[in-house]
Parts: C-alpha cells; structure tokens; sequence
C-alpha cells in the first residue's frame, strides 16, 4: 500500500492529505473534548500536562530525528552507489578503446544490454519494491565472458584489460548493493516508534488548557502539522527507489553510456 501510493501520488499531494487529516483530526479530536469537559479550559492540569508534554516531545523528537537522519543517509548512500555504478560502467567502456574491433564490439553490446536492463527491467521492480537481478545478471555474465576469452597483446592493452576487469567487479559489487538498498525499509520497532508516538503525543496536547478556543485550536494545529510533517518525510524516504524523492537512472544515460541509447534512438526501425 505504501509503495503505491509513493508510485502514484505527488510528494504534494502526500504532504496536503497527510499533514492536514493529521491537524484536522488533531482540531477535531481537541474540540470535542474541550466541549466534553469544559473545565480543561482553566487549565487545573497545566503544570502536570506541561511536564509530560515536554517529556515526550523530547523523546518523540529525538526518535523522529534519529529516523529521518538514517533515512536520507540511506537515500544519500543509494545515490552514491547508482553513480559509481554508472561511472565504472561507463569507464569499461572507454577502455574497451583501446581493444581491437572483435572485443570492443563485444563490450560495447554487453554494455549497452546491461545499461537497458538496469534502467527498464530493473528500476521499475525496484519501485514496486520486488528487485530481482533479471536481465542484468545475463548482459554481466557476456562482459565477463568477452574479457575471460581475451589474451591482451601489448603493455598499453593489459593496463587497460586490468582496469576494465578491475571496473567490472566494482559494477557487480555495486549492481548487489543497489538492489539490497531496494529491499531494505525501515524496521518494524522503528515504525513503531515513529508513528505509534504520534498517537501519544498529540492527544497530550488536547489536555493542555488555554482559555480562548482559538489559541488552543493554534497550538494543538502547529503541534499536529510538525509531526505530520515529520512522519511525511519518514513515509517518503523509507524507500528511496520510489516516490518523487527517489533515486534517478539518469547516470545510466548520461557521459559515455550516452551512445548506447542514442544508437538505439537512430537506429531504423525493425520490419
């Protein structure tokens, strides 16, 4: 449920239901309390109320930004692998310029598979949250095969036939860390934590007394709408492959990797 929404809904959107059923209800449920019990409105329990308050808010707020920081470290790690993947792919296919036509055309096409496969066969299963190997696990084994199967002649190729090897093991590690990174959410107790908190903090806030309507309707709205907010970012950046915020595949289409979707694009079209 969450990664459709992510999928098929705007960050804005997410944030205008999300943060203003959170005040809404928030306003309702303290209105209709002070209604209930008029004698909130002395505020006879402010000091007690205060002192609790005060005491969860720090916890709350020292969860929600332990939860957010490890998310956009997660979603900052994600981008810091898709890049150097994109960048060792795009390094193996410079150096495959210094090998004779037979290998370089080799590459080049194991290349280009592999860099079509991550971008529409893998990235879309990593949105949906089911990341599999796939197609690239094929377009790998072939780059793999064409620098097994040749004997480099010269100094100047087996420089570059050691790098290119060297480059291709970095993609295969990063290509493993990037679909765990897919898989990983943030842990149940942590969920918990998140979003069970909120249910205990902001009714607190219905018991904190002011005499004018207004004021308390102001204060219990700001305290909803920052923990709405909060609980938002913590909803849109569980999963960093999905959602507006998500990782792009940009790096696959960009610098040397450019030329195998171009040549794709000027390519006639088949019968």
């Amino acid at each position: 449920m969450s990664l459709w929404l992510l999928n098929h809904l705007s960050t804005t959107t997410l944030a205008v239901v999300a943060v203003g059923a959170t005040v809404l209800l928030a306003v309702a449920g303290s209105v209709l309390l002070r209604r209930r019990h008029p004698s909130l409105a002395r505020g006879e329990h402010n000091d007690m109320v205060g002192v609790t308050l005060g005491m969860f808010g720090a916890i709350y707020g020292i969860i929600l930004a332990f939860v957010i920081v490890t998310l956009w470290t997660q979603l900052e790690d994600a981008q810091t692998i898709v890049a150097a993947e994109a960048t060792d792919t795009a390094l193996i296919a410079r150096d495959a310029t210094a090998f004779p036509d037979p290998i370089r055309a080799r590459l080049d096409s194991a290349l280009s598979g592999y860099v079509h496969a991550v971008v529409e066969d893998q990235w879309p299963r990593m949105r949906t949250g089911d990341p599999s190997y796939g197609a690239t696990e094929v377009h790998l084994q072939d780059a793999y095969t064409a620098l097994q199967t040749y004997d480099p002649q010269g100094q100047a190729e087996q420089v570059f036939y050691e790098q290119a090897v060297d480059h291709l093991n970095d993609v295969a590690s990063q290509r493993r860390a990037r679909i765990t990174m897919a898989r990983r959410e943030l842990p149940p107790l942590l969920q918990a934590l998140a979003f069970g908190g909120a249910l205990v903090l902001i009714p607190l806030t219905f018991l904190y007394g002011l005499r004018k309507l207004r004021v308390q309707v102001l204060f219990v709205a700001s305290v909803a709408g920052l923990v709405g907010f909060s609980l938002l970012l913590v909803f849109v950046l569980d999963r960093p492959f999905s959602g507006d915020l998500s990782v792009s595949p940009a790096p696959y289409r960009e610098g040397a990797l450019a030329q195998f979707w171009t040549q794709d694009s000027a390519a006639p079209a088949r019968p």
